[in-house]
C-alpha cells in the first residue's frame, strides 16, 4: 500500500501522546484568550477590520498574481513605506507570510559557498531556510554570541548569523547587541526574525532590533510577521535597499508566490496606524506578561521570565499537558500547549500570551484556572 506508513507513524504519535487536531473556533467564543499571538488585542478592532473590509471593496478579494506581475497595489507600496519607516529601515518587502518572508531572507542571503550559523532555538521557517540555502549551515548553542565567534571564525567568505529576536517557545530574548558584534567581527551579516518583538519591545513597539540599536544598520536585515501584534496576515523583510532590490530578483516566495490579499494589508496599515497613535499598547503587552509571570511563579509554577508577551509555564509531560491545557478550556480559558517536536528541548509547556487588552481582573482570573488545574 502506497501510504501504508502514514499508519504506522499515526500508531507511533498516538503511544507518545503527540497526536494533533484541528478544532475550529466559532466567531463568538466565550473562551478568555491566552493561546493566540493578538499581542495588542489588535485582531477585532474596529479600525483594523474597517481597513481590510475597504481594502477588500478597493481592490478586490485576492491580489490576482505574483507581486512581479499583477500582486503588487498601491497599498502594498503603502504598507511597505510605513512598516520600513516604523521599524527604522531604509526598505521593506511585503510577501504573503511570515514563513516566507523568512525563508525568502535565509535562502537569498546565503548563496553557494557562504556559511549561516543559526541558533539552536529558532523558529521552524528559519530552519527550514537553512535547509534550502545553498549555503552550509552551522547550528550553535541557545543565545550564545560566542558560539556564533567560533563558527564564523573557521569561515572563509559571505557569512551570515539568523536568530529569533524573541523565541516563541519560552519568550526569552536574543542577545542581539552580542549577536551583532560578534558578526561584525568577522564581517557577517545578521537576520533576525522579529515576529514576537514587532509591537512589544522597542520605543512604541517599533521591535527588538530598534530597542538594540540596530534599526537601519547596513548589515542587518529583520523579517516580521503581519500576524501577530498587527492582527492581521502576512510578513514582511526590513533592510537596505539594495538587500530588498536582491529578494524581489532572488528570492523565490516572493517571485512566484501570489502577492498578500488586499484586505490582509489593509488590515495591518491600519493596525500599524494605530500603533502609532496609540504606543502605550506596547509597554501594556509587556506589563501584562510580567504580571502573568509574577502571579504563576507564586503559586509555585514553573513560568520562565518572559522578555516579551510570551509567558512560559513548564508541564511534567506531553499527556499532562495536553490534560491541562484542556481543563483549561472546560473553565473558560485558552491556553497555549507545546510539546515535541515543537519544543528544542523537549520539554512540554503552557505557553501563554500576554495580550495588552486583559485586564487585571482577567490575570487573576486566568492564574486561578491555570493553578487549580495544574
Amino acid at each position: 500500500m502506497a501510504f501504508g506508513w502514514i499508519d504506522e507513524q499515526a500508531e507511533a504519535r498516538r503511544r507518545a501522546g503527540l497526536v494533533r487536531t484541528l478544532r475550529p473556533r466559532p466567531a463568538d467564543s466565550p473562551l478568555l484568550d491566552l493561546a493566540s499571538n493578538d499581542y495588542l488585542g489588535l485582531a477585532r478592532h474596529p479600525e483594523v477590520t474597517e481597513g481590510a473590509a475597504r481594502a477588500a471593496r478597493t481592490w478586490g478579494g485576492g491580489a490576482t498574481g505574483s507581486r512581479l506581475v499583477t500582486g503588487t497595489t498601491e497599498l502594498h507600496g503603502e504598507l511597505e513605506r510605513e512598516l520600513a519607516d516604523f521599524c527604522g529601515f531604509e526598505s521593506a518587502l511585503v510577501f504573503s507570510s511570515g514563513y516566507a518572508a523568512n525563508l525568502a531572507a535565509v535562502t537569498a542571503l546565503a548563496p553557494h559557498g557562504s556559511l549561516v550559523v543559526s541558533d539552536a532555538g529558532n523558529h521552524a521557517s528559519l530552519i527550514d531556510g537553512c535547509r534550502l540555502a545553498r549555503g552550509t549551515t552551522q547550528v550553535v548553542g541557545h543565545a550564545d554570541p560566542d558560539g556564533v565567534r567560533k563558527a564564523l571564525g573557521t569561515h572563509e567568505g559571505p557569512a551570515v548569523m539568523v536568530s529569533d529576536t524573541v523565541f516563541s517557545v519560552d519568550g526569552d530574548a536574543a542577545p542581539l547587541a552580542g549577536l551583532a558584534l560578534a558578526c561584525r567581527e568577522y564581517g557577517a551579516g545578521l537576520v533576525v526574525d522579529d515576529a514576537h518583538g514587532l509591537g512589544v519591545l522597542g520605543d512604541g513597539g517599533r521591535g527588538a532590533a530598534y530597542a538594540a540599536g540596530l534599526a537601519g544598520d547596513p548589515d542587518v536585515v529583520v523579517t516580521v510577521t503581519l500576524s501577530k501584534s498587527l492582527g492581521s496576515q502576512g510578513g514582511a523583510v526590513l533592510g537596505p535597499a539594495a538587500v530588498i532590490d536582491h529578494l524581489i530578483n532572488a528570492a523565490r516566495t516572493f517571485i512566484f508566490d501570489t502577492g498578500l490579499a488586499p484586505a490582509a494589508a489593509g488590515a495591518a496599515l491600519a493596525a500599524l496606524r494605530l500603533l502609532r497613535r496609540e504606543p502605550r499598547r506596547a509597554a501594556r503587552a509587556r506589563e501584562v506578561a510580567t504580571a502573568l509571570h509574577t502571579r504563576l511563579t507564586a503559586e509555585g509554577l514553573a513560568a520562565v521570565r518572559p522578555d516579551a508577551a510570551v509567558v512560559s509555564v513548564r508541564a511534567p509531560s506531553p499527556e499532562r499537558a495536553v490534560r491541562w491545557a484542556a481543563d483549561c478550556r472546560e473553565a473558560g480559558l485558552a491556553v497555549g500547549c507545546f510539546r515535541p517536536p515543537s519544543v528544542p528541548d523537549g520539554i512540554s509547556r503552557l505557553r501563554l500570551t500576554a495580550r495588552a487588552d486583559l485586564t487585571d481582573e482577567q490575570i487573576e482570573h486566568a492564574v486561578d484556572v491555570i493553578s487549580r488545574n495544574r
